[in-house]
């Protein structure tokens, strides 16, 4: 019998009492940066869709039904301009970063696959392509869930070491990670600025939560309108969390078609330029904090 109890909620976490993370060089803050690689997987009409995905572009309050030319071009610009422009960026700084991937991206962008295969980004897969996957069967999930490795492992030569989902997961994603085996964490979480243990099927599984404050999309939604509202609020939650007694994690959202815009894009060089000069920040890719916290806080210590 499949044992559900990791679906069960948990609204005390560390309950106040927050575990040492003991991050390297004694830093207050893990920071990391995610660059989401979206561009040619999300719905469309060429792909079989009822219609053209909208979100997160300058369209995305305008929905119409059927395929949109304008919505396609804005997710274009991201693989086209976006991810050169952000890339640059980081690459300049000696910055490490997460290219958080869906797999059918990576086949349909092939000079953006090659550039992360050559650079120190490590990957976490953001699934196969943008779905629902509370609406696939268990069958279904676990076929996208092995589609979504086999890929990584065919282009980038690796398998992802973590997952994450897009619109959220379903009630079998963590038990289906588990499952297929060889996923260090998975980030479908936003509960949380230290990564936790749960158990799944007898097994210890680590989480690593997300963040949608600390994210680009807010300039989508109305919650961020200019480079410089961008670059105050990533400062000030930097600054804040730097000051708290116990260490903890930051996760910094980004998105080709968004950040990846001039007047975006400044907002995010300024903050890559302020903190990098910080001693008591970590910039750090995914995978080092998951490594750490399994290293550091074991299951059975934490």
């Amino acid at each position: 019998m499949t044992d559900n109890s990791h679906l069960e909620r948990d609204f005390r976490g560390y309950a106040g009492a927050l575990p040492q993370a003991q991050w390297p060089n004694g830093a207050r803050l893990a920071l990391n940066f995610v660059i989401n690689i979206e561009e040619g997987s999300e719905p469309s009409v060429p792909d079989g869709d009822e219609a053209t995905e909208q979100g997160l572009t300058e369209a995305g309050g305008d929905p119409m039904p059927g395929r949109n030319l304008a919505a396609e071009t804005m997710f274009e610009y991201g693989s086209r301009i976006g991810f050169w422009r952000i890339a640059k960026m980081f690459a300049e700084r000696g910055l490490p970063a997460t290219a958080m991937a869906c797999g059918l991206a990576l086949e349909r962008n092939p000079e953006i696959t090659e550039w992360i295969r050559q650079s120190e980004f490590d990957v976490c897969a953001h699934g196969w392509r943008w779905e629902h996957h509370r609406k696939l069967s268990r069958e279904d999930e676990a076929a996208r869930i092995a589609r979504t490795v086999d890929c990584f492992k065919r282009l980038l030569g690796a398998p992802p070491e973590g997952w994450y989902c897009r619109y959220g997961p379903s009630l079998n994603t963590r038990a289906l990670l588990v499952e297929h085996g060889g996923f260090l964490y998975d980030s479908d979480a936003y509960n949380d600025e230290l990564p936790y243990w749960t158990r799944v099927d007898g097994k210890d599984h680590l989480v690593l939560p997300y963040s949608l404050a600390t994210n680009d999309a807010k300039f989508m939604r109305g919650g961020i309108a200019t480079a410089q509202d961008f670059f105050e609020y990533l400062r000030d939650s930097v600054e804040f969390l730097c000051a708290e007694e116990e260490p903890r994690m930051l996760s910094v959202g980004l998105h080709l078609r968004v950040a990846g815009h001039p007047g975006r894009a400044l907002g995010l060089r300024r903050f890559l330029d302020w903190v990098k000069e910080r001693d008591d920040v970590w910039i750090c890719r995914r995978s080092d904090i998951a490594h750490h916290w399994a290293k550091t806080h074991p299951p059975a210590k934490a």
